[in-house]
């Protein structure tokens, strides 16, 4: 893939990092629709599944890359690939090729832990093997497709000097795009940062490839890892709709998309994402694996575009740019909420009467306010209704 120095790739992974949730599993006809949904959004790769954990997580990677994998956008010039995620060995490799290779933009990915806990303990090989296993399957997955993605799992507590070397080996080996994942969100965006720019100034040849950015939210830095990692040479981004994922999640997709977007004089970095895309395929994903989203959570959240305290309101009324850094339509939505209670002023309940028709004096608007005030007290939000029936009680009785 080639584009500008500016252009950030944005690799979707809720079909597979996210669709790992607790409780988050999808039907195939489920995960067609998402990825139907991702390409409309914009994503450059879609991370379909992990082919080699089940016959039906295969054959739905297979499904969504012979379809979504070979529709034409409306609004780019060719599909987003299509990864498939698999360990550093001939099977695991040779399943995620079945499953991807009627795709237009075929992508393997594949990865081994780095860090010495994992290396240890889990893999139990010695680093020099580790290295070599990489070195081996990048090389083989590259006879395949000249798309191919290395990780470095549990990179962000690796040692530096190791990762230089495998990250060295991954690209002479063929790794198009080289992934460093904080795998259990262990780091902080000043770490994170930092060792995105010393992998790219201490690996030759990092600048020949994509480097990639994975992080998870286990201290609720992913975002901010993900950012970090972009301030210092990152071009692709790792992330999922509403960050589902393992344990905490990943770093959301929305989150970072809107950051570059609202700040953009501060990182002059763009994405091919369609904003308003957002919410819809945010409700998708909630509603199919039934994983609420909280009212708070930024971008796509319900309180998101929503104020209820009487001095926002009333700046929100008279400029909209005084508590909103965005605006809900560029996400998708059609417009904010002034939400009736407790703590609204009269500014807000004016205006919601208008709306409804009712032209009040001040002095009617002062007896309405004071039977609101009461109202909101017992009650958390007041609707339309009850506006009406406040204002048949206070100014149209005899």
């Amino acid at each position: 893939m080639s584009r500008q120095n500016n252009y950030v790739y944005v690799f979707d992974t809720t079909l597979r990092d996210g669709e790992q949730s607790p409780g988050a599993t999808l039907t195939s006809a489920e995960k067609l629709d998402v990825a139907r949904g991702l390409a409309r959004l914009g994503v450059d790769v879609i991370e379909a599944g992990f082919p080699a954990s089940s016959p039906d997580d295969l054959e739905a990677v297979r499904r969504i890359a012979k379809t979504v994998g070979n529709e034409p956008r409306t609004t780019y010039p060719t599909p987003p690939a299509i990864c498939g995620l698999a360990r550093t060995n001939t099977s695991d490799i040779d399943k995620a090729w079945e499953a991807i290779k009627d795709a237009a933009r075929p992508r393997i990915h594949t990865f081994i832990a780095t860090s010495p806990i994992h290396m240890q303990h889990k893999l139990q090989l010695e680093p020099e093997e580790v290295l070599e296993r990489a070195t081996s399957m990048v090389s083989y997955a590259k006879t395949l497709t000249d798309d191919v993605e290395f990780s470095a799992e549990d990179a962000g507590r690796s040692d530096p000097e190791f990762l230089y070397r495998i990250v060295k080996a991954a690209i002479e080996s063929g790794a198009t795009t080289v992934n460093i994942p904080d795998t259990v969100g262990y780091t902080t965006p000043s770490e994170f940062g930092g060792l995105i720019r010393d992998i790219i100034d201490n690996t030759p040849g990092a600048e020949d490839v994509v480097i990639s950015v994975h992080c998870h939210n286990d201290l609720g830095l992913a975002s901010a890892n993900t950012l970090a990692g972009l301030q210092n040479g990152a071009r692709q981004i790792e992330v999922t709709m509403n960050g589902i994922g393992e344990r905490a999640g990943n770093t959301s997709l929305e989150e970072v998309v809107m950051a570059l977007r609202t700040r953009k004089a501060s990182y002059n970095l763009e994405t091919g994402i369609d904003t308003t895309q957002i919410t819809r395929v945010s409700h998708m994903v909630s509603n199919f694996t039934g994983m609420y989203v909280q009212p708070n959570k930024a971008v796509v959240g319900a309180n998101a575009f929503a104020h209820e305290a009487g001095i926002h309101q009333h700046g929100m009324l008279k400029h909209n740019e005084t508590y909103e850094i965005m605006r809900p339509e560029m996400v998708g939505l059609t417009k904010s909420q002034l939400v009736l209670g407790k703590h609204s002023g009269r500014h807000a309940l004016k205006d919601r009467l208008k709306e409804l028709g009712f032209e009040l004096s001040d002095e009617d608007l002062k007896a309405v306010m004071e039977r609101f005030k009461e109202l909101a007290d017992k009650k958390k939000n007041i609707t339309d209704a009850d506006l009406e029936a406040l204002m048949a009680d206070e100014v149209y009785q005899p």
